[in-house]
């Protein structure tokens, strides 16, 4: 067997990226950070690796059953890979950038990696691309970073956009306002979950009526809304329904064109979540582009954002457009090669004189060959 063959065979959900995919993700994501740049998000680089606890700090402990861990054999402590950046972003903002005036407004960009795969999403690493607002506990703060997970997705191609909005705290405090034990709660979350009615009915009367009808408020947002605040919720739950209901309107005001839905007893894969959160779907593309909502600091402080997901998101986008490339023969002087650059091309040099320029340009895949002083394109 050829031994390349098997340097090519790598671990279950991890793969290379390509020519010419990898450039075009890469741009793709710089433009998204150019959206949140747009509207004040300052850029942030954590590490790949960092101490387990610190990953594990505030909304990390939501994500711990991903991560790798390994020994660092320097300090003799456990550190682990990031499943996820919010986490980082989150410490980031508590140390180093505690001092700075609230609300702290920052962006993202790298590469996770997790232990498994889902099913919908079988990778196990891949790019995230983001952003946390820190320190404001207002609808117009949950309000903002949906439109601007909208406009940034608007910004790169991606058509047909619906967010889905929920609340994942609002089953909890349901369950609390009945007494309803740990264990007991826990299965009629995964219930809601599951929208598997037939699993309330060991519930008494009132539990299992409230939460039918959560269940029942779920679907386009002019309707869901009415039919969850027309529910006799406890005085916890219908603050978390006004809050989620103040949102919406934020967002029907000025996101007008946006397709939004309500789910309001979903609480699958908001782990950490505390407020209103949401989902970002394409149609046709498999698996969510993104997920957001609000959660809480390891101090407290409060926090909303969102993280989109990049193998999801270039399913969503078209590929990339034929390269504007063009040969240069061996022996184009240097300034004439510049100046094609400054003009918008990609110039590949040829490194010795050969029989016919346009057919070297053709094998090493350029559209067009520099000839008297021209880009002749390769036909």
């Amino acid at each position: 067997m050829d031994d390349t063959v098997n340097l090519a065979l790598l671990p279950e959900g991890l793969h290379d990226d390509l020519p010419p995919r990898a450039a075009h993700e890469a741009r793709v994501i710089e433009r998204l950070i150019g959206a949140f740049a747009a509207q004040g998000y300052e850029r942030v680089k954590p590490p790949l690796i960092e101490f387990e606890e610190s990953l594990l700090a505030g909304p990390g402990a939501g994500v711990a059953r991903h991560m790798f861990r390994l020994m660092d054999p320097i300090s003799q402590r456990m550190m682990a890979v990031r499943a996820d950046m919010t986490t980082q972003v989150a410490r980031i903002a508590i140390t180093r950038l505690r001092g700075l005036p609230r609300p702290l407004r920052l962006c993202y960009a790298g590469q996770v990696l997790r232990v498994r795969g889902a099913q919908l999403r079988p990778e196990r690493q891949f790019a995230q691309a983001g952003v946390e607002l820190i320190g404001a506990d207002l609808p117009a703060g949950d309000a903002e970073v949906v439109l601007l997970a909208a406009e940034a997705l608007d910004a790169v191609g991606v058509g047909q956009l619906s967010v889905d909005l929920t609340v994942p705290s609002l089953v909890p405090v349901v369950c609390d306002h009945f007494g309803l034990e740990p264990a007991l709660a826990e299965r009629v979350r995964a219930a809601l979950d599951r929208k598997d009615r037939a699993a309330l009915d060991g519930l008494h009367d009132d539990a299992k009526m409230l939460l039918s009808g959560i269940l029942d408020a779920a679907g386009p947002v002019a309707t869901a809304l009415p039919a969850l605040r027309s529910l006799a919720l406890p005085a916890a739950a219908a603050a978390i329904a006004d809050r989620l209901a103040r949102v919406a309107e934020l967002l029907r005001a000025d996101g007008e064109d946006l397709t939004m839905t309500v789910d309001p007893g979903e609480s699958r894969g908001f782990a950490y979540q505390t407020g209103v959160s949401f989902t970002l779907l394409a149609k046709g593309v498999r698996g969510e582009l993104g997920r957001g909502g609000r959660y809480d600091l390891a101090t407290g402080e409060p926090a909303t954002g969102f993280t989109l997901y990049m193998d999801s998101m270039m399913r969503a986008l078209p590929g990339p457009t034929g390269d504007r490339k063009l040969y240069l023969p061996a022996g184009v002087p240097a300034a004439a090669a510049r100046g094609c650059r400054a003009d918008g091309w990609r110039t590949v040099r040829g490194l010795d004189a050969v029989e016919s320029a346009a057919d070297e340009a053709r094998r090493l895949g350029c559209s067009h060959v520099f000839l008297d002083g021209a880009a002749v394109e390769v036909t």
